[in-house]
């Protein structure tokens, strides 16, 4: 389980693609040297296990199929990415629930900066609008984040990106028509598997 408080940005260091998966090493990792073989860390909101890692750089097996399903396939080596080891039962949870367990990919369908915050506009798959309201939670490539505004006749969200948030993630570099992983409130899906089988 993770916040959806990035913990440290970290570069793709080098992508090794066989017939169904990949081996992704990631560098400038400040905790690489307190992982062990097996942790969990959230990549750009993908929870993926480590397989490898150095006092620097740690290595992580991905199924084609996640690649498929997620941002991940995207990515080239030297692109930053937000990374965020497994929270702590003694931890503080800053942001919300987050499992890492992407349900789907939306795309930037606008950046708009304010005075002190950036508007950031995403495109949504449609079948996941439902899960989302104004002013609850979302996981945006691993970020957890408030949902300002929903708008349903565009299966778009808007979200207010703060000068922190932009500092110390990776969102600062999206670009219109970028690939993000999304990840609804797993709450939302509980009370609909509930709701569903209570009739």
């Amino acid at each position: 389980m993770f916040t959806g408080l990035v913990e440290s940005l970290g570069k793709v260091a080098s992508i090794e693609m066989a017939t169904d998966s990949a081996v992704i090493t990631f560098e400038s990792v400040p905790f690489a040297d307190q992982l062990n073989i097996g942790d969990s860390v959230s990549v750009n909101g993908t929870c993926l296990t480590v397989t490898k890692f150095d006092s620097n750089s740690f290595s992580v097996d991905v199924m084609t199929q996640t690649l498929k399903l997620t941002s991940l396939q995207n990515l080239e080596k030297g692109d930053a990415v937000n990374l965020e080891r497994a929270a702590l039962v003694s931890s503080r949870l800053g942001g919300h629930i987050v499992q890492g367990h992407i349900d789907g990919t939306g795309s930037i369908a606008l950046l708009a900066p304010g005075e002190k915050w950036l508007q950031m506009d995403i495109q949504f798959p449609g079948e996941l609008m439902k899960y989302v309201v104004p002013q609850g939670s979302i996981c945006i490539d691993g970020v957890s984040l408030t949902v300002g505004s929903v708008a349903d006749d565009l299966n778009q969200i808007t979200v207010w990106l703060i000068p922190e948030t932009l500092a110390k993630t990776n969102l600062s570099a999206n670009k219109p028509g970028d690939l993000v992983n999304i990840e609804v409130d797993v709450l939302a899906k509980y009370v609909e598997r509930l709701t569903k089988r209570d009739n």
